[in-house]
């Protein structure tokens, strides 16, 4: 293996054709650098250098050998460059999943700021329901997740909130209380319900039981679906009622009323939050820099 020591010694050889002027090029004296490129020359097996008294000139071998080695030491200062740049943060790769985003005007400033200030960072995003998300941390196929709260333990994962926000209710069409301005969840006892399966998102779908729960009755479940825009089409379609973030109200259907929800229930219950998580036991610069976006865009929404 022919060090890189070796390779700046020759082209510096090449470039000045002359050894003294090389040796304080390089900072070095004189017979150490003779010494160098023989060494040079017997792990390749042959001379690059003619000398004479007078003058030194490359052979055809040492000719193309030059443009090999700039070659080498240019992708070796451009590997060291890149390294640096991830290491830095500014470089490298980014696995984003969410449940959804475009409601969120802080996740989105993040993004666009972000990309904006590191060009060279590539993204692979996939939209997910929570449980999915959790998964892919846990398996380290994502870097950071948007999602709910996941409502079971999840070692070696950290949440941040990026956003809370109230719980309403969607009505279909011709629901008699269509024309209320607000809704206490009890007048909806005894409604046909539409939600997101359990399995998808434990802590979102167990918030918004418990939620009926306190207003003092069980909802009745008739019709699942994995998005919640989905959930509104079927609110549409008359299947029934649904509880849903009010992000989601901008996005209902011709027909669908969406109505705030009257409860004497604690924060926790009647608010839903949006976190950030991502695994703690990886580390990743580039991932940490958008984490810090992310806050700092939170902070000031």
């Amino acid at each position: 293996m022919i060090e890189t020591r070796l390779l700046r010694q020759f082209i510096a050889v090449a470039e000045e054709l002359n050894f003294r002027r090389a040796a304080e090029r390089l900072h070095m004296a004189q017979p150490p650098l003779s010494q160098a490129i023989l060494r040079l020359e017997d792990a390749l097996g042959y001379a690059v250098f003619e000398r004479s008294n007078r003058k030194v000139s490359l052979t055809p071998a040492g000719d193309v050998f030059l443009q090999t080695a700039r070659a080498v030491l240019a992708t070796l200062e451009e590997g060291v460059a890149a390294t640096r740049r991830v290491a830095q943060g500014v470089a490298g790769h980014l696995r984003l999943s969410f449940i959804h985003i475009t409601p969120y005007a802080q996740v989105l400033d993040a993004l666009r700021q972000f990309r904006a200030a590191s060009p060279a960072v590539q993204f692979t995003l996939r939209e997910a329901s929570t449980q999915e998300q959790v998964e892919m941390l846990e398996a380290g196929q994502v870097d950071i997740a948007i999602l709910r709260a996941p409502g079971r333990s999840t070692p070696g994962l950290r949440f941040e909130r990026l956003a809370s926000e109230e719980i309403v209710v969607a009505l279909p069409p011709g629901h008699r209380c269509a024309d209320w301005s607000q809704l206490a969840l009890a007048e909806l006892s005894e409604d046909d319900f539409v939600a997101t399966p359990r399995g998808l998102g434990q802590g979102f779908h167990d918030q918004l039981a418990s939620l009926c729960l306190h207003a003092g009755f069980a909802p009745t479940v008739v019709q699942q679906a994995r998005r919640l825009q989905t959930v509104l089409g079927l609110v549409a379609a008359g299947f029934g009622v649904a509880l849903l973030p009010a992000s989601l109200a901008l996005q209902a259907p011709p027909g669908v009323t969406i109505l705030p929800v009257q409860s004497d229930a604690p924060d926790a219950l009647r608010q839903l939050d949006l976190f950030m998580a991502w695994d703690t036991r990886r580390d990743s610069p580039v991932r940490d820099r958008l984490l810090a976006q992310l806050r700092q865009s939170s902070s000031v929404t």
